[in-house]
């Protein structure tokens, strides 16, 4: 499906909760460009600021709950949105915050939960002890939970190696309140990925071909906000799925290389595309 083609309703506006990447290719950062390089418009509410580059995260600074918690009030209050995405969140007090705020302000909002909890380097970005308040506050509130294979196996205590092990943990994943899930697969082995989109009506697996590159820096960030930014503007779950794969498979594609390590995307390869029209 073209991605230029896909933006079928009134801009959209999206609330992105989660943390700040110095290195611009994941959190904030790559959040605001995927939303605005498909048509959205996006507000943010920054949970921590981490010291990152390609290499990995070198140190995290978790900003004061009560001004997540005032980010996320004044913006829904004033401006209002269409969809929210949660990243990074870190703590038990900020997810029970943003939680209670979205309840609140925003409850019906599409609400994407990208379960950040482990950074492309290994650092951890989520605390422990953060677990279990993610899944008894935030998880049920879901329209959609966007894990890859780790965060599957960590949220559910499964191994998760197949794809039978990926639908088997998707179906799990379920069982804990939320409304779909896609369980990513780009950390299974293979020369073909797997993405498992689950609802409690049905099961779809959807694959893409792997690009071999060590430049996929964000893709989970990128992915969740693209399916936030399409569903803000009225596609369905599985048009917003789709299309936002295909947005980053393109992306991941056109990388532009930066980095000694895990290198960013290429966000912006839309906009190239529609000049060039």
């Amino acid at each position: 499906m073209p991605i230029e083609n896909s933006i079928i309703g009134p801009r959209g506006r999206v609330l992105i909760i989660a943390g700040s990447d110095s290195g611009g290719g994941a959190g904030i950062q790559a959040d605001i460009k995927t939303v605005t390089a498909l048509g959205g418009y996006a507000m943010t509410a920054i949970t921590a600021i981490t010291v990152q580059d390609t290499l990995g995260v070198h140190g995290i600074h978790e900003i004061p709950v009560d001004i997540v918690r005032a980010q996320i009030r004044v913006v829904l209050d004033d401006i209002g949105t269409d969809a929210v995405k949660t990243g990074m969140l870190h703590s038990v007090e900020i997810i029970e915050a943003a939680a209670e705020e979205i309840s609140d302000r925003a409850p019906n909002a599409a609400l994407i939960v990208d379960p950040v909890m482990i950074a492309k380097g290994g650092a951890a970005l989520l605390q422990t002890e953060a677990i279990d308040a993610f899944k008894r506050a935030l998880i049920p509130l879901a329209t959609l939970l966007t894990p890859n294979a780790p965060e599957a196996a960590a949220l559910t205590g499964r191994r998760i190696e197949t794809l039978d092990e990926q639908k088997a943990a998707a179906d799990a994943l379920l069982g804990l309140g939320c409304d779909a899930v896609l369980l990513k697969g780009g950390h299974i082995p293979g020369e073909t990925i797997f993405d498992v989109l689950a609802t409690h009506e049905s099961i779809e697996v959807m694959s893409s071909p792997r690009i071999d590159t060590r430049h996929t820096h964000g893709t989970g960030c990128t992915l969740a906000s693209a399916i936030a930014a399409l569903m803000a503007q009225g596609a369905d779950l599985r048009e917003a799925v789709e299309v936002a794969r295909d947005y980053v498979h393109e992306a991941i594609r056109t990388a532009p290389g930066f980095g000694k390590g895990h290198g960013p995307l290429y966000h912006a390869h839309t906009l190239r595309r529609n000049d060039e029209n």
